[in-house]
């Protein structure tokens, strides 16, 4: 697109120098990969830009939906030509701005949509209106919105639920640390009641702006200790060795589904996930995933359009198929803790949030021998 970015892995540090909303390159092929952050972000952005964009994607990624942010950018005036299937990547964009002050888009199946336009939306010459259908991934919307706020744009939620973004404003250039990946830490925190020990995670705190640190009340139901420390939160595991069962609604934090699925098998009751009918359609069929791949292990579980219930059991040997899918592959890798000869099929596709997930959940278990 044009930006210049200077990349110091050595450091974690990152600059991308800015021009003040504008795009450079007024003609672009930006590729995605399997990023569906990256995917819907761009698009939004791209959507009220002046230019000629040709999007493409990953195979894994053009399965996924893009239609809802699609059709609300149609709706500002953006002209879009599918290349495929409609609705879905490879599609090219020719943005004009924003030829209206109001638009709707649907969240159900994913709360990126809104996130990227509450984004881009800085970007009109008048006060946006955004109106909202669906409630997935709220809490996504509320690490977005203070996230704007962190770099100097501010929304206003209206009493009716739509949100206005006023016009005038402009983001911050600055430093930004990045928090500590809550997603990533879920994982290292679901050992505590499987292996019996007390773990922490650095620098993760009550005050992470991620969804997922609700993971954390479920460890407490589960029977776990939650406790502050200077280093960052620290989780015991219950005082008598067994963990309960819960039942649960994780539509606010659904990337840790498939956490709580893979532990769920070693609890004292089962375990009932709900409101995750919008995993079916993220990276893979992650409701289709659980029962399929804790069925092999000989696991019982039960599901219908938005929540699945798994019974205890002790899981069997298996080849754990990943379907491309980081979140099964980190998620699945729990039960390995626990049960013999659990294996891991393509565990490289954690690459995508987490690329070195296997060498530090060795080096965990290394320290408990």
């Amino acid at each position: 697109l044009g930006f210049e970015t200077q990349v110091d892995e050595s450091n974690c540090i990152v600059e991308v120098t800015g021009h003040g909303g504008r795009v450079p390159k007024l003609e672009a092929y930006p590729y995605v990969g399997s990023a569906g952050t990256a995917a819907r972000f761009l698009s939004a952005y791209l959507g009220v830009s002046e230019g000629i964009y040709h999007m493409d994607a990953s195979e894994q990624m053009r399965k996924r939906p893009m239609a809802p942010l699609l059709e609300s950018l149609k709706d500002l005036g953006c002209e879009i030509t599918f290349e495929g299937r409609e609705g879905y990547f490879p599609f090219t964009l020719q943005g004009h701005g924003f030829g209206r002050n109001a638009i709707s888009v649907d969240i159900e199946h994913s709360s990126q949509f809104l996130s990227a336009l509450l984004i881009a939306s800085s970007l009109a010459k008048e006060d946006m209106h955004i109106h909202v259908m669906g409630t997935h991934g709220m809490a996504y919307i509320e690490m977005t919105i203070q996230m704007m706020a962190q770099f100097g744009v501010h929304v206003q939620k209206m009493q009716d639920g739509s949100f206005c973004i006023p016009a005038g404003q402009k983001y911050r250039a600055g430093e930004y640390q990045i928090e500590p990946d809550m997603s990533a830490a879920c994982y290292f925190y679901g050992m505590a009641p499987l292996l019996g020990v007390p773990v922490q995670v650095t620098n993760i705190t009550y005050d992470s702006l991620q969804g997922d640190v609700a993971f954390l009340e479920v460890l407490e139901k589960m029977g776990c200790i939650v406790k502050e420390d200077v280093d960052g939160l620290v989780v015991y595991p219950p005082e008598q060795r067994d963990f309960h069962g819960v039942d649960i609604d994780m539509s606010g934090f659904s990337d840790q589904a498939i956490t709580i699925a893979a532990m769920a098998p070693f609890a004292d009751a089962p375990t009932t996930i709900r409101g995750i009918g919008h995993i079916r359609f993220q990276e893979c069929d992650r409701m289709s995933a659980i029962i399929t791949e804790l069925g092999k292990m000989g696991i019982r579980c039960e599901g219908d359009e938005s929540a699945i219930t798994i019974y205890p059991g002790c899981p069997r040997p298996s080849l754990v198929e990943t379907y491309d899918d980081h979140r099964v592959a980190m998620g699945f890798s729990l039960i390995g803790l626990r049960a013999q000869d659990i294996v891991i099929n393509n565990p490289g596709c954690c690459k995508k949030t987490f690329e070195n997930y296997f060498e530090c959940l060795e080096e965990c278990i290394l320290q408990l021998k």
